[in-house]
């Protein structure tokens, strides 16, 4: 539960700040390579590296994990809804500024809802990202499977050292899976019918 509960937190602020900065780049071009370079930027630093960068900030324990994953979880869902809202046709946006619908009731009532599965598949995505990599944060005192896999290793060669590492990470493989499946749920029962 504390390793779900750590990754929905992550994926949480990571959609509530990505699908933003994602429609941001989709409508203001000039600022689309800034912002997917720099979330891009955030997948090239190793995990523990990016992790280690919070502890000043925010000492040990799940602040400092929330906030690597946070970032982790960025590009794919950016990228993602920058994708999705390009491949609205033009007509029917066209068609939807004729009919007097404004920028901001465009977006809610047509291009988000099309764009919808391409944004959902970026979530589900970075969600893959965020559980495995959620069970490096134990280096930084963070919640969850990793703790259960790093005591295995540091008791290497004492009895009952490898079920804790096999435990551990087969324990990450099922969450992943769960959570694969829920958004598997989540796209078909979300997705508009037509366009399923």
């Amino acid at each position: 539960m504390e390793h779900i509960n750590l990754v929905l937190i992550s994926m949480g602020l990571a959609i509530l700040i990505g699908v933003p900065l994602g429609i941001t780049a989709h409508r203001k071009t000039r600022w689309n390579p800034i912002i997917l370079s720099g979330a891009g930027i955030m997948l090239t630093i190793p995990s523990l590296a990016l992790l280690a960068i919070f502890v000043p900030i925010f000492g040990l324990g799940a602040p400092p994990a929330i906030a690597g994953l946070t970032l982790y979880a960025l590009y794919p869902i950016i990228s993602n809804t920058v994708a999705g809202l390009q491949s609205v046709s033009p007509a029917i946006v066209k068609a939807s500024r004729g009919m007097g619908m404004g920028s901001w009731r465009r977006l809610a009532k047509v291009e988000l809802p099309l764009a919808w599965p391409v944004i959902i598949t970026g979530v589900r995505v970075s969600t893959q990202v965020v559980v495995g990599i959620a069970a490096i944060a134990a280096i930084v005192g963070g919640p969850g499977l990793g703790n259960e896999i790093f005591r295995g290793l540091r008791s290497l060669g004492s009895p009952g050292a490898e079920n804790l590492v096999y435990g551990g990470t087969l324990a990450v493989v099922i969450v992943a899976y769960l959570f694969d499946a829920a958004f598997i749920l989540i796209r078909r029962f979300t997705t508009p019918r037509g366009i399923r």
